[in-house]
């Protein structure tokens, strides 16, 4: 009874977050739905405790066209025999673009550390934390350090596990808090970054392929804005 509580007032905060309207801001079109394009893979070597896993991903202002951003990232894994947690360490390359017609770039290199856990409800309720400590390296600007909690939860919906064949409701809420405010040439920012909610379908092609569907809300604290999500997540 316990985690029906607290999975009905996940989806109410979850809800609040998704609906409340976007701010308005004279930059970006908030109205103008983009497209994050995203591929995931997470290996182990030789089913030993060591592994890789990160992400492609090709983020737009809009459908296709106007470059978000370029994001490259990979890290070394490490999940302890018998545990039920996995450690990275790893990279990301990244680059920004500016919404509309400007096509100028900005360069950033940011390393990570983060830990995921996963618990599971029942036959059909699978959870995920995911914690990640970040340091950034901003083109032109301070060295800069962000915290991120995501909350992910997978609803098997035609079958009471994730296996082949399986339809299953995604759900996430992941909070952005940095770690200074002065990050350089004049430029102060909030201790809140970010926060980011997402809704989507996903079917389970085979064991260790699935792809997802959705709708994911961007909120600062000067903008909003919902992006069209299409993902792969391959555990090879």
């Amino acid at each position: 009874m316990a985690f029906y509580v607290r999975f009905f007032l996940f989806l109410v905060l979850f809800g609040v977050s998704f609906l409340t309207p976007c701010s308005a801001n004279g930059q970006i079109n908030e109205n103008k739905i983009g497209a994050w394009y995203m591929y995931f893979y997470d290996a182990t070597f030789n089913k030993s405790p060591w592994g890789i896993q990160g992400d492609i991903q090709y983020r737009n202002w809009n459908i296709a066209g106007d470059l978000e951003q370029l994001l490259l990232r990979s890290g070394l894994t490490y999940q302890p025999v018998k545990a039920n947690i996995k450690f990275t360490l790893g990279y990301g390359n990244i680059i920004t673009g500016a919404f509309g017609s400007n096509k100028s770039t900005i360069s950033e290199s940011r390393i990570y550390q983060e830990v995921l856990f996963p618990v599971n409800f029942g036959k059909r309720f699978y959870t995920n934390h995911r914690f990640r400590y970040e340091q950034r390296f901003i083109e032109n600007l301070n060295f800069r350090t962000r915290y991120r909690y995501n909350l992910f939860l997978n609803v098997a919906l035609n079958k009471p596990k994730m296996d082949k064949g399986t339809l299953y409701l995604a759900l996430y809420n992941e909070l952005f808090i940095n770690g200074q405010r002065n990050i350089g040439n004049g430029n102060i920012v909030e201790f809140f970054d970010r926060n980011r909610s997402y809704i989507a379908l996903g079917y389970m092609l085979k064991k260790g392929l699935k792809i997802q569907l959705g709708i994911m809300k961007q909120s600062t604290n000067d903008w909003g804005k919902k992006q069209l999500q299409v993902s792969v997540h391959h555990k090879i």
